[in-house]
């Protein structure tokens, strides 16, 4: 399973966001990694970089690699709508990412982590590929025998976010894919038009 493992607090920093979610290192040193830090003198950007800079903050946003990202940009050329919602919208769709949107995980990689370590149902059915994507209707719920587990019902206790085209039943531990997001309802700081001029190039 190809994900990504290097630094993380790097990586928010470069970008001047957490984009792994909360992180005391980056809290302390909100400022560009590098032996020079915030004092480095850079050249402005190029349109080219810009963009770049972009797509990379999102797959890494999502925990997705390059080949994956691609695929998933080129489903979303092939369908109706505009480009940029509808790679954002297929990207929300996925099971990693749909399981840390119901608060079962506090974050993505340990949402991919239950998936794939087998702790998730789809419509009843054990799912184990993190990539999985959700069709609206669809029930995502925890296995019976991992509804114990202390990160699970950690992550549980304490979620507070809610989102409109996701409904929870905390008595079940299980969350319905209502349909997907409106652009507007999706929270990340992301300008998918630039990944798309990016990609159409």
């Amino acid at each position: 399973m190809a994900r990504y493992i290097g630094p993380k607090t790097r990586i928010s920093r470069k970008f001047g966001e957490p984009l792994f979610g909360a992180d005391k290192n980056f809290e302390k040193k909100n400022y560009p990694p590098g032996q020079h830090g915030i004092n480095k003198r850079r050249k402005k950007p190029s349109e080219y970089g810009i963009q770049l800079a972009e797509k990379q903050k999102a797959k890494y946003t999502y925990g997705i690699l390059e080949k994956q990202f691609r695929n998933v940009f080129e489903k979303a050329s092939s369908k109706k709508g505009v480009t940029g919602t509808v790679l954002l919208q297929l990207i929300e769709s996925r099971l990693d990412n749909v399981v840390f949107r119901l608060g079962i995980a506090p974050t993505r990689s340990a949402a991919r982590q239950l998936v794939s370590h087998r702790h998730i149902t789809v419509n009843g059915e054990l799912v184990n590929v993190p990539s999985y994507s959700l069709r609206a209707g669809d029930v995502v719920g925890v296995r019976e025998k991992s509804k114990s587990l202390e990160v699970i019902l950690d992550a549980v206790a304490s979620r507070a976010n809610r989102y409109s085209w996701l409904e929870w039943d905390q008595d079940k531990m299980t969350g319905r894919f209502m349909s997907y997001p409106e652009r507007a309802e999706i929270p990340e700081n992301i300008n998918e038009q630039l990944i798309v001029e990016l990609y159409s190039k």
